[in-house]
């Protein structure tokens, strides 16, 4: 069954009254060579177990059937059950369940679905749930691998720089627990219904050790206040995001002793200024 045939899809859809849902940001893709690519980068073998999340009718999950040892999908909407037992039911190594990604209990999954297997995440994410679901899947440190088809300006905010426009706190955080790779974009002409926006694939690879020994809560407090204020400098982004704990003339005194200047502005810093950064302010919290 070509499930990126739109001669293919249409019928299959009519035929179990499926209609799209704006809501949960349905895009199903309709250009084969994309879910083949995706299923390759994601660098599944036998002895990887996938969890896709959001399997649409199941083009993804049948390429994936074809190099992983075991793919478990989860699927919230009801309606596309029937769909996926037509499409990719009799796949043994497959199994699809109605599951919420966002509340399903990731760990107990892993260990019953992936005994013995190295688990990775492949799959095409809704736009409307990309951040919210990457931070789940990333703290969860279950995974190996997070090979995801995202919104273009998430990934590429994801993978940017210190000092350019789209380096931000999210991008620091999945920088913190992982090595970020832009594998490749995807046009708006690939799904049906077409969407507005650019779509881009990246593979999260979970560091061996996190970027840096540091007080986690402490670290992300204090990049969350660097960039809540992205035009003030670093001092008063600061003063203004500890306020209460620390004035101005002791953040002022961090900022030094982190060999940073008050001046500077919060997205001109990488993850080793941060984490000197967060010591130093560490030390006069305590």
């Amino acid at each position: 069954m070509e499930l990126t045939d739109l001669k293919t899809i249409m019928p299959l859809l009519e035929r179990h009254g499926f209609h799209f849902s704006k809501a949960k940001g349905q895009n199903f893709l309709i250009a084969a060579w994309v879910p083949e690519r995706i299923a390759r980068e994601c660098g599944a073998d036998e002895n990887t177990g996938v969890l896709e999340i959001g399997p649409g009718i199941g083009c993804l999950t049948a390429e994936l059937a074809k190099k992983a040892g075991r793919v478990l999908a989860l699927e919230v909407d009801t309606r596309l059950m029937p769909v996926l037992a037509e499409t990719v039911g009799g796949l043994s190594n497959v199994t699809v369940l109605n599951r919420d990604a966002m509340e399903a209990d990731l760990s107990s999954l892993v260990e019953e679905y992936f005994g013995g297997l190295t688990p990775a995440v492949c799959a095409n994410l809704p736009y409307n749930i990309t951040s919210p679901i990457l931070t789940r899947l990333i703290e969860s440190g279950l995974f190996k691998t997070v090979t995801v088809m995202i919104q273009r300006e998430v990934a590429r905010r994801i993978c940017a720089k210190p000092g350019t426009a789209d380096y931000g706190a999210f991008g620091v955080f999945v920088n913190f627990y992982t090595v970020p790779e832009l594998l490749f974009d995807v046009p708006p002409s690939c799904f049906e219904p077409r969407p507005k926006v650019t779509s881009s694939v990246i593979r999260l690879t979970r560091r061996e050790r996190k970027a840096a020994e540091v007080d986690e809560a402490l670290f992300f407090k204090t990049v969350r206040a660097a960039f809540n204020m992205r035009r003030k400098t670093l001092l008063n982004a600061l003063s203004a995001g500890f306020s209460g704990a620390l004035d101005k003339s002791a953040v002022a005194e961090a900022i030094r002793e982190a060999g940073l200047s008050e001046t500077v502005r919060g997205e001109a810093l990488g993850i080793p200024e941060f984490a000197a950064l967060t010591d130093a302010l560490g030390r006069r919290l305590a």
